[in-house]
């Protein structure tokens, strides 16, 4: 039975009552809620900056809610299951720093796999905390890092009893999930927090036919974006919190520290609106997309050197725990291609965007607003590169993936504080690294502050230069900023960090 109560959206309601009224706006923003047209109102509308205020009287405020937005977040909770939500508009990331600083302090150790996102690094360097990585399964067959299995959870706990938290991604960005009840309910036995990147798992809440979510599961806390899986604007999500093991007062306050003290109204609207319809329309349109997935999944395998990967094939890894049936992880490399160029060729010839690619495979998310005409235009334009490269490219050589990881130094704040200074990437062996170099999409660090600078990160960092792959790092031009070992007086036994 639906919760009535739930069909209310009182921050967008009054956003939108304030921006129709004969209000005269003498506070920012400067365009004044749209009195003068520009392009981008020629092409949006004036609605989208009547909609545009700044916390306005009788429209609450982000960082301590009283009114709408307090009642907003309440709605939030119940649709989720939890018992608090807070909104971002700075992104999972701002929910991820958030919720790692507020739980776990400088020189305290969290458990947390080494495939996460760099958010979390930077959470790190903020927060001064200890990382002890678990390694995830790695998967050569397809050429990413899936989940962590429970007994090397386990093993990091049993071996770290000091340990405050344990961080774990559910799903990761291909649709594997851990063993997340196990995971949790162990941690808490040991009594360390349960923290979950669930960036890409909001549709779990509105769906028996996925995997449960993390509060579901009895996780502490989650980070979950509404705008990469629900249907809310890019750059806003929510914070979710179970239970009474998280100090809501010292979470409110640091998030209060990372957020703009000028929130976007159009991205909270947007998650009080998004709310409303995941909550009734969720479970109807996520099960029309899976049916659409299945419908036309046999199409796809059709396909000579294409192939889906499903949820048999995370039983097969050892994560039989459920599967994001809404992720569609395509396998390319029996093409002879990678799944670099293919994605490549998707977007230029066929003006198909994908949402990222890795040596073997290639990714593209459904939500509830995929419709039939989506996949079968990907469908055909895979028909139409396998028709022109199956038969005459041998299959992609098999390239030796391995997960590196380097060998942690210092800490990443104390590197991201200590001096440097700039080398060549190719004088950098055996340097210690004080920034983080990925690949983007996903983000992933190949290399993080206060990591060894090891020949296998040189090697992996130039085989994805070769690919094309979109590297972020602070340099980005063959050189690296590493540790000045010679001006260096090491911290790690002071109190300032």
């Amino acid at each position: 039975m639906k919760d009535i109560k739930q069909q209310k959206t009182p921050f967008f309601t009054k956003l939108k009552e304030y921006g129709l009224s004969d209000v005269v706006p003498f506070d920012v923003p400067g365009h004044k809620l749209g009195r003068r047209p520009n392009e981008l109102s020629d092409f949006a509308g004036k609605q989208i900056y009547q909609l545009d205020a700044n916390a306005p009287r009788g429209l609450d405020t982000l960082s301590k809610p009283t009114g709408v937005i307090m009642e907003a977040q309440q709605l939030c909770a119940e649709a989720f299951n939890a018992d608090k939500a807070y909104f971002l508009t700075s992104g999972t990331t701002g929910g991820i720093i958030a919720m790692i600083m507020a739980t776990v302090r400088a020189k305290e150790k969290i458990i947390l796999p080494r495939n996460v996102h760099k958010s979390v690094i930077n959470a790190l360097i903020f927060s001064g905390a200890v990382p002890v990585f678990v390694k995830p399964d790695l998967d050569n067959h397809l050429g990413i890092a899936n989940g962590v299995s429970f007994e090397l959870m386990k093993k990091a706990i049993d071996n770290n009893p000091d340990a405050k938290a344990v961080f774990v991604i559910n799903p990761t960005y291909f649709g594997i999930v851990s063993d997340l009840k196990r995971i949790t309910d162990y941690a808490h036995e040991k009594d360390m927090l349960v923290l979950v990147d669930e960036a890409h798992g909001a549709q779990f809440y509105f769906s028996n036919e996925l995997p449960e979510s993390a509060m579901d599961l009895g996780a502490d806390i989650a980070a979950t974006s509404m705008h990469k899986t629900g249907v809310s604007f890019t750059q806003s999500s929510i914070l979710l919190t179970k239970g009474d093991r998280v100090d809501q007062n010292k979470l409110q306050t640091t998030l209060n520290m990372i957020h703009s003290t000028s929130p976007s109204a159009l991205l909270l609207a947007s998650l009080d609106v998004a709310r409303k319809q995941m909550y009734f329309e969720g479970e109807e349109g996520i099960h029309k997309a899976l049916e659409l997935r299945e419908s036309m999944t046999e199409k796809f395998n059709s396909i000579r050197g294409i192939s889906l990967i499903d949820e048999s094939y995370a039983v097969k890894r050892g994560f039989d725990f459920g599967f994001d049936k809404t992720k569609l992880v395509i396998k390319v490399s029996e093409l002879g291609l990678t799944g670099f160029d293919v994605y490549r060729m998707l977007k230029d010839r066929y003006d198909i965007q994908l949402e990222l690619a890795e040596t073997y495979l290639v990714l593209a998310i459904i939500t509830m607003a995929t419709d039939r005409s989506d996949l079968e235009r990907l469908c055909n334009a895979l028909k139409q590169i396998s028709d022109e490269f199956y038969d005459d490219t041998p299959s992609l050589k098999k390239i030796k993936f391995h997960y590196n990881f380097p060998e942690p130094f210092v800490r990443p704040r104390e590197a991201y504080h200590a001096p440097h200074k700039i080398v060549p990437l190719a004088d950098s062996l055996n340097e210690i690294s004080a920034e983080s170099i990925m690949i983007y999409p996903p983000g992933i660090p190949l290399l993080i502050p206060g990591e060894i600078i090891e020949e296998s990160f040189l090697e992996d960092l130039d085989f994805y230069q070769q690919s094309g792959s979109v590297i972020f790092s602070e340099l980005n031009n063959g050189y690296i900023k590493v540790i000045d070992k010679d001006n260096w007086i090491k911290w790690e036994d002071s109190d300032e960090f």
